[in-house]
């Protein structure tokens, strides 16, 4: 063990995120890696003057490159705008808006700009036009959006992760953020917004959620981060992600804009 510098504490934070991301505990990685706990607990906290060898051994345990630890952090990161994903229910909006005030930078609705883009309603651009055209505009709308790289909050739809082409899109240009919660927060919180539509229109509509729930998590944990909201207020679920931005935001890949180009 060694006493912290600037660049073990950096390596820290890379494996501390990386693991927390790929949810494992402390002790599961430690296991998959062949290493004490207490060990792997110092490395995270940058105490640990690792070898080359042991690295290599987190890396594979974490499923990465030896570069995604080592890589140097890229302050471009910080210029990127950050991308809020979720179901209906996870807090997008109220999240995102208070987020945005906190950070000094505009708020966006993906679903809002779509709209203004296609002038009109959400509903009828559905019903005249139907999902492929709305899902082709919302690539085009969201194309444009980050072609300028620029600071800000987007909350964007649900469903826009079960587009391949979109959601790499998404993730290339921005720090993309899960609200997860429960099904029954989703639920009850679309219920407090004053929607009776979920009960009155659909009778199984709570196994139907917890259907899609399990359809889509696999896609919404390729985020960079997740921020659990369960039973969390927006002030409490606000500070969390703004202390998780914090220390991820050096540590991801550097933004870049996309590439030009149709569909």
């Amino acid at each position: 063990m060694t006493t912290s510098s600037p660049l073990l504490e950096a390596l820290g934070r890379r494996v501390r995120h990386h693991r927390q991301r790929a949810s494992l505990t402390l002790r599961a990685l430690a296991t998959r890696a062949h290493l004490s706990p207490r060990f792997l607990m110092d490395v995270e906290a940058g105490r640990a003057n690792i070898s080359i060898r042991r690295l290599e051994d987190i890396a594979v345990a974490l499923e990465l490159q030896m570069a995604d630890l080592l890589a140097t952090p890229d302050r471009a990161r910080r210029r990127g705008p950050i991308a809020l994903l979720g179901l209906r229910g996870a807090g997008k909006t109220s999240v995102g808006r208070r987020l945005a005030k906190r950070l000094k930078v505009p708020f966006l609705e993906l679903d809002t700009l779509v709209a203004d883009r296609a002038g009109l309603a959400l509903g009828e651009l559905f019903s005249l036009y139907g999902e492929d055209y709305y899902r082709r505009l919302e690539r085009e709308v969201l194309r444009d959006l980050l072609a300028t790289v620029q600071p800000g909050v987007i909350a964007v739809g649900g469903g826009l992760v079960t587009v391949p082409e979109t959601f790499a899109l998404l993730r290339q240009g921005a720090i993309t953020v899960w609200l997860r919660a429960r099904p029954s927060d989703y639920w009850n919180r679309v219920i407090q917004q004053g929607d009776q539509r979920p009960m009155k229109e659909h009778p199984q509509a709570r196994a139907a959620l917890e259907e899609l729930i399990a359809r889509r998590e696999p896609l919404y944990r390729q985020s960079d981060l997740t921020v659990d909201t369960t039973r969390l207020t927006v002030t409490a679920t606000v500070t969390r992600l703004a202390a998780a931005l914090n220390d991820a935001r050096a540590l991801l890949p550097p933004i870049s804009p996309p590439t030009p180009g149709g569909w």
